[in-house]
């Protein structure tokens, strides 16, 4: 991770941690010393107790009084929660913002297209994935809704950390990609009800997988190490 200057704030304090957990830089499991972060950041301990609280609402640490905070493990059950109500954002998100599309949108939605199809060329996973998201993150922004914008990003900031690994429930890119195309010929059709349908049945996919899962196959999936105690979150 890279040193912070001095003139940092727990703002920036915060994005740098948050990238580091999101990329699995910093591992789920982990402890984070104020002391220790402060010492390698060159910054005072006030901006990094505000950045792990922030950490800590944005469901990326868990914080106990007096024990330093640790980088949550979701379990099965919350990975599921989030899936769901992700489904049902995205749904509404989608239906709200197809009649609302400018052809802006529809470039960024066309270029996203493409950048997902390039990647499953060159078996560039996280360049699917970040281009995956940036895709369903357009109809968010463009529902010019702010509350689902909002509950939308606590939801799913969390689960970005565990995007690589879920490759392992939808099955591979291509599929994927296959389900893009499907949405967005329904979107260039001006379909609205018919996307949100193709957007719940693309969303659905690695919850009915899951939800077949053991707890020690989940383990194996999400990179957990299966002597974690879950009650320390």
């Amino acid at each position: 991770m890279a040193t912070i200057e001095s003139r940092t704030l727990a703002e920036q304090v915060f994005e740098v941690l948050e990238a580091a957990i999101l990329k699995d830089e910093i591992p789920q499991g982990t402890e984070l010393s104020e002391v220790e972060l402060a010492e390698q950041y060159g910054v005072s301990r006030g901006p990094v107790r505000e950045a792990l609280r922030k950490l800590g609402a944005a469901g990326l640490v868990s914080l106990t009084p007096r024990r330093p905070a640790i980088v949550k493990i979701l379990s099965m059950k919350e990975i599921l929660d989030a899936y769901q109500v992700r489904e049902a954002l995205e749904q509404l998100a989608v239906r709200i913002a197809t009649p609302l599309l400018t052809d802006d949108h529809m470039r960024d939605l066309e270029g996203m297209m493409e950048q997902m199809e390039s990647a499953v060329e060159q078996s560039d996973i996280d360049g699917f994935f970040e281009a995956n998201a940036t895709f369903h993150r357009i109809f968010i922004d463009a529902s010019d809704n702010y509350r689902l914008q909002e509950t939308h990003s606590h939801v799913s900031r969390p689960m970005a950390r565990y995007r690589r690994r879920s490759l392992d429930l939808r099955g591979n890119l291509s599929s994927s990609l296959l389900e893009h195309e499907r949405i967005m010929e329904a979107i260039r059709e001006g379909d609205a009800d018919l996307a949100a349908e193709l957007v719940r049945e693309h969303i659905h996919v690695p919850q009915d997988r899951l939800e077949e899962l053991t707890d020690e196959a989940w383990r194996e999936i999400s990179g957990q190490d299966a002597s974690y105690d879950s009650n320390r979150t």
